[in-house]
């Protein structure tokens, strides 16, 4: 139980220092003449988001925690880690483009074009999993397809049209 607590204290601590650092980052790429594309989507994800850290703490903070799974949710966090410093000032939680910023090709972006979805679907199912919630993980997987699908989408089409103005420089 108390495991369950503490390491529902820090994922709540680590996604709102995310939030600090992504609102950061996104007033400075504004700032420097950035675009954000799909605004209307983000609401949903911010919903989708605080409700499945919410009802991690209305069902599993007293639940036992499997050590394996949790294990694997910490290597999720370095990727996440991974990821976040990879990108530097331009890592935000809305799709920012910069006009004339060359696509980030370094870290694990070598490797796929969307790390931080394939994080983000392994924890919306991971963490509910290593406190036994087969059907959270379940609904909240599914849920967060549905989300992913309409913002992979629209932020495809922002970087290609970012790459057809990088391309024409």
């Amino acid at each position: 139980m108390i495991l369950a607590i503490v390491v529902l204290i820090l994922v709540t601590a680590q996604r709102l220092g995310e939030l600090v650092l992504a609102n950061h980052n996104t007033r400075r790429l504004l700032a420097r003449g950035a675009v954000e594309t799909g605004a209307g989507h983000y609401p949903l994800m911010i919903i989708l988001h605080g409700a499945w850290l919410s009802g991690l703490w209305l069902l599993a903070w007293n639940r036992p925690t499997n050590l394996p799974l949790l294990a694997i949710f910490l290597a999720l966090q370095l990727a996440r880690i991974w990821v976040i410093t990879t990108l530097g000032d331009r890592w935000t939680t809305r799709i920012i483009t910069l006009p004339g910023a060359e696509l980030v090709r370094r870290g694990p972006y070598r490797f796929v074009s969307h790390p931080n979805y394939l994080i983000v679907i392994a924890e919306i199912a991971v963490l509910p999993l290593t406190f036994g919630l087969v059907g959270f993980a379940v609904l909240f997987s599914i849920l967060n397809a549905g989300v992913l699908w309409i913002r992979i989408r629209s932020e495809g089409r922002a970087l290609a049209s970012a790459n057809r103005m990088v391309a024409g420089s």
